[in-house]
C-alpha cells in the first residue's frame, strides 16, 4: 500500500477547501469558507448556452446562468378579447436568429387550458427584425380556448410574443423563449 507523508516543514498545507474558483467572467472567493452558488436564466447572447461567473458585488457568489432564454407572462382578460404583446429581446444587427417558444396558458376560473411550440427564424438588419418563419410544431386546447392564440412577432428593433385571448375569458399565459444567434 502507498501512502503520501507531507513534511510541515518542507512547504505550506495544502488548505482544506479551495480558495478561490475561476469562472468564464471573474473569480469567485469563498468567504469564511462559503461559497453561494445561483442559478439563474438571463437572455444575453452566449454560444454555449450556459456560463459561470463570479458576482462583482458579492464576491463569494458564483452564477451559474443558462443563457439565451427569457421567461414571459400576461394576462388577457375584457369583454371583446385582448391582444398582450411582451417583448423578449432586442437582436444584434445583421443576424439570424433561430428560436423555440413554450407556451402554456390557463383560464383558473373556467378549469381550462392551452399550450404549444413555436420553433422559427429571424433576421435583423439596420435595426429592423423580421420573422421569416414559423413553425407550430403543437398547438392544443380545451375546446372553449380554440380561438386564443400566440406568435413570435417583430416589433422592431424587438423580437416579442403576442398573445391574442378570447372574451369573458381570463388567460395567464408563461413562455420560455429560447434562441441562436450567428454570427
Amino acid at each position: 500500500m502507498s501512502q503520501i507523508i507531507k513534511n510541515l516543514a518542507s512547504g505550506p498545507v495544502p488548505p482544506a477547501v479551495a480558495t478561490s474558483y475561476v469562472t468564464d467572467d471573474g473569480t469567485a472567493i469563498p468567504a469564511l469558507n462559503i461559497l453561494n452558488v445561483n442559478g439563474l436564466d438571463s437572455i444575453e447572447n452566449n454560444a454555449n448556452g450556459i456560463l459561470t461567473r463570479a458576482n462583482p458585488n458579492l464576491s463569494n457568489n458564483l452564477e451559474v446562468i443558462l443563457s439565451n432564454r427569457i421567461s414571459v407572462t400576461a394576462i388577457t382578460s375584457d369583454v371583446g378579447g385582448q391582444t398582450q404583446t411582451v417583448a423578449l429581446i432586442t437582436p444584434l444587427t445583421a443576424t439570424s436568429i433561430t428560436f423555440t417558444a413554450l407556451i402554456s396558458g390557463i383560464d383558473t376560473i373556467n378549469n381550462e387550458s392551452i399550450g404549444g411550440e413555436q420553433i422559427g427564424l429571424a433576421r435583423t438588419f439596420a435595426g429592423i427584425v423580421t420573422v421569416i418563419g414559423i413553425n407550430d410544431t403543437f398547438d392544443e386546447s380545451d375546446a372553449a380556448l380554440n380561438t386564443a392564440d400566440w406568435n413570435v412577432v417583430s416589433t422592431s428593433p424587438t423580437l416579442s410574443i403576442q398573445f391574442v385571448g378570447i372574451a369573458g375569458k381570463t388567460i395567464n399565459w408563461r413562455a420560455l423563449f429560447e434562441y441562436t444567434q450567428a454570427p
